[in-house]
């Protein structure tokens, strides 16, 4: 069995897309997600470029051969671009594997260790009380977990405060925009949210937050002690986490749950997060790390010091990340929860998919392989939009994190 051909397919329902279709000389094929926001066409070219001439004549099955092929036989190892290509083989060869086996992927996984999986929604405002109302309408659609973010007064267009829909995309212009920080202000008015939402709602389903990188640890360490009253089920990327070790601080200064790992791509940007028990999720997902192959050694590693799994999964991942991470969560023994920001209508079309949601939780479906196919013609119809996501600066113009 072969590899016989593969191409990439670019789209935007509403957003941009990169999918990689892999077809064997049999003709199963397999589709995998390899979007990078707001740098997409970097990895079309390297897929196109580098990956899928190597591909061509491949067997299919030895995935993980293939695996360290794409990743050892780089010599410029890691970052975005390539792992996010690896992701994009190492899923749609799981998916061809899974299809020939006539199973479900979770079963080549080793089965459910759950029946279903646990989900997050994102509630946003422009104030608390617009947030308040937003985590209401969540607990109304049957949610247990709700991220709940709110603007802050003084700092132009907050993070995480969408346009008033239950998909959010901030990638929103050909050339980046430019929002505002404050930590002073974020750090005195955070904790009224959540105090807000406790007195309204009591404290029945978790809540969370995402710092989105903002706070230097010490200032972390000082939200996260602020928040300890509310019981959060976790503050996320509370810190820059490329130094390891800043996390040292702010763990020994909170008891609020700590979850990291959105932008990280291999086992080495979270072994000593870890190995030390500085944080308490890993947020890495199917797409960032490297595919299915190398999220399941996180997993692992993450397991022997009983750090939970917590994936990213907002909207710029396609549905077909989303069904290959519900497969995951379905499978993992040490899962956590599993984010999930809903796709508009329009990408939903564009990814035709199994998975389902009930009560709050989402439930890989029992078709063969990943779930998650692609509507080639549909996608046609919606053409590659240049758009970058925003940056942020501080109010005397330092560039800050956004």
């Amino acid at each position: 069995m072969k590899i016989l051909s593969a191409k990439v397919i670019v789209c935007s329902p509403g957003r941009n897309f990169v999918t990689l279709k892999l077809v064997t000389d049999q003709g199963v094929y397999g589709i995998g997600d390899a979007t990078l926001n707001g740098r997409e066409l970097a990895v079309v070219a390297y897929l196109e470029n580098h990956v899928i001439p190597c591909l061509v004549g491949m067997d299919p099955r030895r995935i993980e051969d293939i695996w360290q092929y794409l990743y050892r036989g780089a010599y410029w190892r890691r970052g975005p671009v390539t792992m996010r290509a690896i992701a994009a083989v190492d899923m749609a060869l799981w998916d061809i594997k899974a299809k020939l086996a006539g199973m479900p992927l979770y079963q080549l996984l080793g089965g459910r260790s759950r029946d279903g999986v646990m989900v997050y929604g994102h509630a946003n405002g422009r104030d608390i009380a617009e947030t308040v109302d937003a985590v209401g309408q969540y607990i109304e659609l049957g949610y247990q977990a709700i991220r709940a973010q709110t603007g802050v007064p003084g700092i132009k267009d907050a993070y995480g405060v969408g346009r008033g829909s239950l998909s959010y995309e901030p990638a929103d212009a050909a050339l980046p925009t430019v929002t505002g920080w404050d930590t002073a202000k974020a750090l005195r008015h955070v904790p009224q949210l959540f105090d807000k939402l406790r007195a309204t709602y009591g404290f029945e389903h978790q809540l969370l937050h995402d710092c989105h990188h903002r706070y230097t640890p010490r200032e972390a360490a000082t939200l996260g002690r602020a928040l300890e009253p509310f019981q959060l089920f976790w503050i996320e990327d509370c810190t820059p986490a490329e130094n390891q070790e800043a996390f040292r601080l702010i763990r020994h200064h909170t008891t609020t749950p700590l979850a990291v790992g959105e932008v990280f791509n291999t086992i080495w940007d979270v072994k000593d997060l870890i190995q030390n028990q500085w944080i308490d999720f890993v947020r890495c997902s199917v797409l960032g790390a490297g595919g299915i192959t190398h999220l399941r050694r996180i997993a692992d590693l993450a397991a022997l010091y009983q750090v939970r799994t917590g994936s990213h999964g907002a909207t710029d991942l396609s549905p077909v990340t989303m069904g290959c991470a519900l497969h995951f969560d379905t499978w993992v023994p040490n899962f956590g929860i599993q984010e999930y920001m809903r796709h508009s209508d329009a990408t939903d079309e564009v990814f035709p998919h199994d998975y389902r949601f009930e009560r709050g939780l989402l439930y890989c479906g029992e078709a063969p392989g990943h779930g998650v196919d692609i509507d080639e013609a549909l996608a046609a119809k919606h053409p590659y939009q240049p758009a970058c996501l925003p940056v942020t600066r501080l109010e005397d113009g330092t560039l800050w994190n956004w």
